[in-house]
């Protein structure tokens, strides 16, 4: 990139843009609040919602998070108007920052099994498909 955004955790001034940057990148999906996971994400210090600032304009965000032995990554979003400039590179380097600073050392992220393109970026950057099998089960909240 040309010019370098400015990366920093998500502030309640931003919540609202970055709901509007994540439905704009296709990542939001019509089962998942974004500002529900944004509030999940800061309850505590072992997850947060990090953002690239361009000229004052939220450009590309990355939910990151770690359990005491792996860093998971999810929203990973480039406005689409940027894309193509480097800005999922920039903002996936910020994340692995944010987890190698808390000692985390392996990261893990689920992309779906058709999502080609996004496989490749991640390809592109030394990820690996490990070939797991990810499970799930919705639970109620008690």
């Amino acid at each position: 990139m040309t010019n370098s955004p400015l990366i920093r955790d998500i502030s309640d001034d931003d919540v609202e843009q970055v709901s509007a940057l994540w439905r704009a990148a296709g990542v939001a999906r019509p089962w998942n609040d974004p500002e529900t996971d944004i509030a999940f994400a800061r309850r505590d210090p072992h997850s947060t919602v990090l953002v690239a600032v361009l000229d004052g304009t939220i450009v590309a965000t990355v939910m990151v998070g770690e359990d005491g032995h792996r860093g998971w990554v999810y929203y990973v979003a480039a406005d689409p108007e940027h894309q193509g400039k480097g800005l999922g590179r920039t903002i996936m380097a910020a994340a692995e920052r944010w987890l190698a600073e808390r000692g985390v050392w392996k990261l893990n992220l689920l992309v779906r099994g058709d999502n080609t393109k996004v496989k490749r970026f991640y390809e592109h950057l030394g990820y690996t498909d490990t070939q797991s099998t990810c499970f799930q089960k919705v639970l109620t909240p008690l």
